[in-house]
């Protein structure tokens, strides 16, 4: 007897995965930090792109001995959220991100997207896929500060 053939199923990251992102998050960090009078350059924030803003933060303090209250870090989370959204008007999808998602959609194939970026961003960016008005679902998951972001097609 055989076993019944399970169907695949594929989970995305947001940013740097099918949004090309990166930059645009190192440059509002460090824009954020600089606000705060925290000087780093560019290659140690870009290493630590794809943690969520609190670790990230967290992680970068850390590293320098910048002491820092959560005040001031809420305010770096601000910063960065106002910093982005200057810099998100040269955010894209990445080559082949649309056509892969339209292939899987037309195949049958389940997938979803996972994010750590805020809820409205997310929702905006993944509009430039195309994927905006399939949304079945958006589900908050308590994981890392912001909560971790699945939306489900």
């Amino acid at each position: 007897m055989t076993a019944p053939r399970k169907a695949p199923a594929f989970l995305f990251d947001l940013d740097g995965t099918l949004i090309d992102s990166v930059y645009q998050h190192v440059l509002a960090w460090q824009e954020a930090l600089e606000s705060c009078g925290i000087a780093l350059s560019v290659w140690r924030i870009h290493r630590r792109i794809g943690m969520s803003g609190g670790l990230l933060i967290n992680a970068l303090l850390r590293e320098t001995g910048h002491p820092v209250t959560a005040e001031q870090a809420e305010q770096l989370q601000r910063s960065h959220a106002a910093a982005f959204s200057q810099h998100a008007v040269r955010v894209r999808p990445l080559p082949g991100a649309k056509d892969l998602l339209a292939f899987l959609t037309q195949a049958g194939v389940p997938w979803a997207i996972a994010t750590s970026g805020k809820a409205e961003y997310a929702r905006e960016t993944v509009r430039t896929l195309g994927a905006g008005p399939d949304v079945q679902s958006s589900l908050a998951i308590r994981w890392s500060e912001p909560s971790l972001i699945l939306i489900c097609f």
